[in-house]
């Protein structure tokens, strides 16, 4: 049985357990922190004093967290919430603010957003560190619980407790090399060609190709690879095609050539998903209009 007082735990203590459970390495964890990795297995051997368990055992090349770890992983981002509600009760001054602020995004919402994002938040905040993390199709638990700040989706995740804010619109073009071939001329071309796509590591379609097949568009894969920046290497030396947002040419797909779908393709909304609790957050106020800003300055309406 432990014999440390509960007031021996601190907010960065709670940040260390979360930093090696969300990251699955003390390695990792210790980067993110900004700490030497004996930093974080001195942090991790206090915990287990005062906790009584393991918290995370080895698994393979990696650790693993235990029943108990996962239990007060969720317990520790509350209380952190609260304490972050706490010290910014007097009022949120974000030029005095230092922490990590995690978003979850794909290969085209990072290249398009989230340098120009990193440069607002640092100009303000020098104590202001970034992370991001795939966001893959998410599901609300990236939110609930995996220590996420903001998802930037196409499709945000349908659940009572999340919000959401449209940040602007794409739309899709037909990617190709033009040293290999060139644009379909029609829809018939279109389809008699053959063509790269996105599957998630989850089995997940995108958007466009679940809306073509639901109307009836079958056209012949020969590739998928599991985010948008496998596909120019893909494309590049092959008569391949892919139908991909357009938005990125500023990105991943930079050099190849795109021309209008020669077929009818649904519109491309982008929208910034949070969870409530954080709705009256000031920090993350903050945060929200600055990416606002930044969306509006990558996309003029």
């Amino acid at each position: 049985m432990s014999h440390f007082d509960h007031r021996d735990l601190d907010g960065h203590a709670l940040e260390l357990l979360l930093a090696v459970h969300e990251e699955g390495s003390v390695t990792r964890a210790a980067q993110r922190l900004g700490v030497t990795q004996s930093a974080v297995s001195h942090g991790l051997d206090k915990l287990r004093a005062i906790t009584g368990d393991a918290l995370f055992v080895r698994a393979g090349r990696g650790i693993a967290a235990t029943a108990q770890a996962e239990a007060l992983a969720a317990r520790a981002r509350a209380l952190l919430d609260e304490l972050r509600a706490f010290s910014q009760a007097a009022g949120f001054d974000p030029a005095r603010w230092q922490g990590t602020l995690t978003i979850a995004a794909n290969d085209l919402q990072r290249d398009l957003l989230l340098p120009a994002l990193l440069r607002r938040l640092r100009a303000v905040s020098r104590g202001a560190t970034l992370r991001v993390i795939p966001s893959g199709a998410p599901q609300p638990a990236l939110l609930r619980e995996q220590g996420c700040d903001l998802v930037v989706t196409p499709r945000p995740p349908e659940a009572a407790d999340l919000l959401q804010k449209r940040l602007f619109e794409d739309r899709y073009r037909v990617w190709f090399d033009p040293a290999q071939r060139r644009a379909p001329a029609d829809r018939a071309e279109y389809l008699a060609g053959e063509h790269v796509t996105v599957r998630y590591e989850d089995g997940r379609a995108l958007d466009i190709d679940r809306w073509l097949g639901e109307r009836g568009v079958a056209r012949t894969i020969v590739a998928t690879v599991p985010g948008f920046a496998g596909v120019a290497s893909l494309l590049r030396g092959g008569p391949w095609l892919a139908t991909l947002p357009a938005r990125l040419a500023e990105g991943v797909l930079r050099g190849l050539a795109s021309a209008e779908p020669p077929l009818e393709t649904p519109p491309l909304p982008m929208y910034m998903v949070w969870h409530r609790r954080r709705q009256d957050d000031p920090l993350h106020r903050w945060l929200r209009a600055e990416l606002e800003a930044v969306a509006r300055d990558a996309v003029p309406a």
